[in-house]
């Protein structure tokens, strides 16, 4: 017989149970849905004094849901703060570690040591008979015969530990990142994103180790035809610090996220531009950076010496010199420092121009503060490149600039991080 539709609303046969308070309560419910009130077993007419129905379990009895749907009714755990202390403590170690191999090249110091071992090279030679046998194995290599001929010993010395503190301290960024790493992931810590990120991370600074030695042997190969000062490749060079800036920008960018909390700004068509214009100039002063490796490795920053104009000429004569057009975009010195200076020009003008653009903005006072130190930090990286410039870059004003640069990008990340949209 099927029971109307009315007299099911209606009949107590058909009860609706009452969720229960928290998640188990409404898994409890999800499960019950509608109970039916089945007869009790032999009923009759007076069977339980209800006509024979049997009462429904008390809710405290109701049999427990499965573990699985408990696991999956409960939400997501958030990545506690101390992952994102430990991505900002990483940042600044690799900050570190550019800033050390911008002056291990400066110094001319990246090619003292002629081999890489992962351990063994950790210890340093100690006796006299250890460091003759080292300083005899560079002296087999071009650095020595053309430029360093008449090096002595205690000059070795101070080239050698100057790449073995780059080395030392690449290792020690490794193992920031490793170690800290297994323990959260132990711990449970990380959350699925979150561990694809890590993982990204510390592959990368193993990446970045092993495109180390391959940037020092570019510079260790006899080269019968060139009778240049020896020097790694610029190319190379590149790749080292372009790898090394993405990897300090994701652990900067991954900690900010973690440890500021987005503001719930509204989703005005100026906001949005302005979000754009934030991410383009962060681009723009990536690949800034990126060039100074070229003019670094070229030597480029002492061809011209003069600023605005190069030479006498605001458009040297030997700009376009190598053939075909392209290699002078790499490979050519004048066209490298001629890139550089435009695309730093045309960094702080778009962070200039960003600036004006958010004062007609309504921002949080934190969103503006980022905005303001862009400019101030781009105002002061500009100086640093034409002192460096008109001074025939002196190793410690040369360094700094190179400092600025990462802090320019630090100010950039910043700003992005706080114009972030708020999820839904």
């Amino acid at each position: 017989m099927v029971t109307p539709r009315c007299v099911r609303k209606c009949s107590p046969l058909f009860r609706r149970r009452a969720p229960l308070p928290g998640s188990l309560g409404m898994l409890r419910a999800a499960r019950g849905g509608v109970r039916l009130l089945l007869p009790a077993r032999g009923g009759g007419a007076g069977a339980e004094g209800r006509g024979g129905l049997a009462p429904a379990p008390a809710p405290g009895l109701a049999s427990p849901p499965p573990r699985r749907l408990l696991q999956q009714a409960a939400p997501p755990a958030a990545t506690p703060p101390a992952v994102g202390r430990w991505l900002l403590a990483c940042s600044g170690a690799v900050a570190g570690a550019v800033v050390l191999g911008g002056v291990t090249r400066l110094t001319e110091s990246g090619l003292s040591m002629v081999d890489w071992h992962l351990v063994k090279e950790m210890k340093p030679p100690r006796t006299q008979q250890e460091w003759e046998a080292e300083f005899q194995k560079y002296q087999q290599f071009p650095e020595f015969k053309i430029l360093n001929h008449d090096m002595t010993l205690t000059e070795f010395k101070f080239i050698w530990y100057m790449e073995y503190s780059h080395r030392m301290w690449g290792r020690v960024v490794g193992l920031a990142y490793i170690l800290p790493a297994a323990y959260f992931w132990q711990k449970g810590w990380l959350s699925r994103p979150m561990k694809g990120c890590v993982l990204a991370l510390c592959g990368l600074v193993c990446f970045q180790g092993l495109l180390g030695w391959y940037m020092v042997k570019s510079g260790l190969e006899e080269k019968p035809d060139s009778y240049d000062i020896p020097r790694v490749s610029q190319y190379r060079l590149a790749a080292h610090l372009g790898s090394a800036l993405v990897l300090y920008s994701a652990s900067l960018w991954t900690g900010l996220s973690l440890l500021l909390p987005r503001h719930k700004l509204p989703e005005t068509h100026q906001l949005l531009r302005l979000r754009r214009y934030a991410h383009g100039t962060a681009a723009l002063i990536f690949l800034t950076a990126l060039s100074g490796a070229f003019v670094a490795g070229l030597d480029a920053g002492l061809v011209y010496n003069s600023f605005p104009k190069m030479g006498d000429h605001w458009i040297p004569d030997d700009l376009l010199a190598f053939s075909p057009v392209l290699r002078n975009i790499f490979e050519n010195p004048t066209t490298v420092q001629f890139d550089h200076r435009i695309l730093g020009i045309a960094s702080v003008t778009a962070v200039t121009a960003l600036y004006l653009f958010s004062r007609k903005i309504p921002l949080p006072r934190r969103t503006r503060m980022a905005v303001t130190s862009l400019l101030a930090v781009a105002c002061m990286q500009v100086g640093l490149g034409i002192s460096t410039l008109l001074l025939y870059v002196p190793t410690p004003l040369a360094a700094t600039h190179q400092s600025g640069s990462l802090a320019l990008l630090s100010m950039a990340l910043w700003l992005m991080s706080e114009l972030r949209r708020v999820p839904k």
